[in-house]
């Protein structure tokens, strides 16, 4: 394989969210009013958001269907209940996954006195609809993979320490989002809120921190 990166910087991203409710949003991908044909997707990808809310602040009940969304908790703490009964507090270092299937719906708050920052990541499953369903992992570890096989991908979670190196998976698609800290890929420095995709990864490609930093990497299928 031949790797081709491609790196989105955090000021490229489509300001979205509702600052009068507390809620500031940034999309990675066309989303909403935000409409760009040349980026509707990276693989299974369809959407990548940095989500900030206030206390108090929150998303109120809202559908989903036929896809697959992840939330990283980076600081603070996310309350979500869905129409299936569930009411979970998710935290920094779980991940979450809501298979919305033929269609659930949520709510999404912070009930917290703190602000709270997460990442959601919102995938095309390989089979549309079926029931949905709902995972916590608590307290992930860096050597695990969180796989999301409803949308044939995983979940790498690299938390590096000042000079510190790690390698990337082969991967048809590969989207590294860091989540803080600053590191370098293939010469290019990377701060909180960029993001590299790449294409085509042979597995020779690495991330090395220049500070402490912390990283989301995509493996993605050719889908």
């Amino acid at each position: 394989m031949k790797d081709s990166t491609d790196v989105r910087r955090a000021a490229e991203r489509y300001r979205g969210g509702d600052a009068a409710a507390g809620i500031d949003t940034r999309h990675a991908f066309s989303f909403g009013p935000h409409y760009d044909p040349d980026n509707l997707r990276f693989g299974a990808l369809i959407a990548c958001n940095e989500e900030r809310l206030a206390p108090g602040a929150g998303f109120d009940e809202h559908p989903h269907s036929h896809t697959e969304i992840v939330t990283w908790v980076v600081e603070g703490e996310l309350t979500h209940r869905d129409s299936t009964g569930r009411e979970t507090v998710i935290r920094p270092g779980d991940v979450q996954c809501l298979s919305a299937a033929a269609g659930v719906r949520h709510v999404e708050r912070n009930a917290a006195a703190v602000p709270l920052a997460f990442v959601q990541t919102w995938l095309s499953p390989l089979v549309p609809g079926g029931e949905p369903r709902y995972d916590v992992v608590r307290g992930i570890a860096d050597s695990t993979p969180y796989a999301v096989p409803g949308a044939g991908a995983a979940l790498h979670v690299r938390r590096l320490a000042p000079g510190q190196r790690t390698a990337l998976p082969a991967a048809a698609h590969l989207y590294v989002h860091v989540v803080r800290g600053e590191v370098r890929l293939e010469q290019k420095s990377l701060t909180a809120g960029d993001a590299a995709r790449l294409t085509d990864s042979s597995g020779r490609a690495a991330v090395r921190g220049v500070t402490a930093a912390e990283l989301l990497v995509w493996e993605l299928g050719t889908g």
